[in-house]
């Protein structure tokens, strides 16, 4: 399966316009010009997307009633040697609903983690560790949080067995 993109200088200094295969613009800049977000931040919000999208979509169909669902992704990028590449990911998944399972949220993680996620894949075979983590709410309960897994560095996409994780309920 093809995949496009086209970068084209529109501006002064580094500020590109990247028109993707679908026909949708990002743009993208340096800390000089700063009119968009720098290239290693998109990784940032394509890990979050892709996992998002995943996540929400398998709690519904194993009927969560979820009202909330954020993902936050944070990473951590070596100074030195060139390239600055990704050393360290937390996601952290936050599901809100009365009645969440945390078995649910564990395993819709997981699933997006190991099996569907193309950008988690991605990062995980190269030198990234990758902390898969939640937090759930109910109303009237106290907060559960978790670590899921970790993947990466060097895992082979689609690889079977995941990193041993943090057990349910442990503070991430």
């Amino acid at each position: 399966m093809l995949k496009s993109a086209h970068a084209r200088q529109a501006g002064p200094g580094l500020r590109f316009e990247i028109t993707t295969g679908s026909g949708h613009v990002v743009v993208v800049d340096d800390a000089t010009g700063d009119t968009g977000p720098r290239p290693a931040e998109l990784l940032l919000v394509a890990q979050a997307g892709c996992t998002a999208l995943d996540v929400a979509s398998i709690l519904a169909k194993k009927r969560q009633s979820v009202t909330a669902y954020g993902v936050s992704v944070a990473g951590v990028q070596r100074d030195d040697p060139h390239p600055h590449v990704y050393e360290r990911i937390d996601i952290v998944h936050e599901v809100e609903g009365p009645g969440v399972e945390t078995a649910a949220v564990q395993r819709a993680i997981e699933l997006s983690a190991t099996r569907y996620c193309t950008v988690s894949a991605m990062l995980a075979s190269g030198v990234a560790e990758i902390h898969h983590c939640f937090v759930i709410r109910r109303p009237g309960e106290a907060d559960e949080a978790g670590e899921v897994l970790v993947t990466g560095p060097h895992r082979e996409p689609g690889a079977d067995a995941p990193s041993p994780a943090t057990p349910a309920g442990a503070a991430a």
